[in-house]
C-alpha cells in the first residue's frame, strides 16, 4: 500500500493546482474590468466590422494546411542535418525517400491548382 502514496499525492496535487491557480486569479482580478482590455487587437486601428462578418476563402485554409505540412517537413530535416555524419548513407537515402514523398505531394497539389490563389 505504501507504493501508492506517491501516486495519490500526485493526483491530489494535479487536482489542487488548477483549482488554487484559478482561485488566486479570481481574487487578484476581482473588480478590475476594463472594456479596452477585452477588445480585439487590430494594430491600433479602430474596429471596422465584426470578425464573424468576414468570410475567408476555402483556398486560404488549403494553403494554410499545405504550409503546416511543409513546415513540419523542416522540423524533420533539422535533426537529420545534425546527425548527418552518424547516419551516413542510410540516413541520406531515408531522407531522400522522405523528401521524394513530399515532392510528389507538392507536385500533386500544384497540378490540382491548390496553390493558385485566384
Amino acid at each position: 500500500m505504501n507504493l501508492y502514496i506517491p501516486i495519490l499525492l500526485f493526483v491530489v496535487i494535479a487536482i489542487a493546482f488548477p483549482i488554487v491557480t484559478l482561485a488566486i486569479a479570481k481574487l487578484i482580478s476581482a473588480g478590475r474590468y476594463d472594456p479596452i482590455k477585452v477588445e480585439p487587437y487590430e494594430c491600433g486601428n479602430p474596429i471596422t466590422s465584426e470578425a464573424r462578418d468576414h468570410r475567408f476563402s476555402v483556398r486560404f485554409y488549403l494553403i494554410a494546411v499545405l504550409f503546416v505540412v511543409f513546415d513540419v517537413e523542416t522540423v524533420f530535416l533539422f535533426p537529420w542535418a545534425v546527425m548527418f555524419r552518424k547516419l551516413a548513407l542510410f540516413g541520406f537515402v531515408e531522407m531522400l525517400v522522405f523528401l521524394g514523398i513530399l515532392v510528389v505531394g507538392y507536385v500533386y497539389a500544384w497540378r490540382r491548382g491548390a496553390l493558385q490563389w485566384v
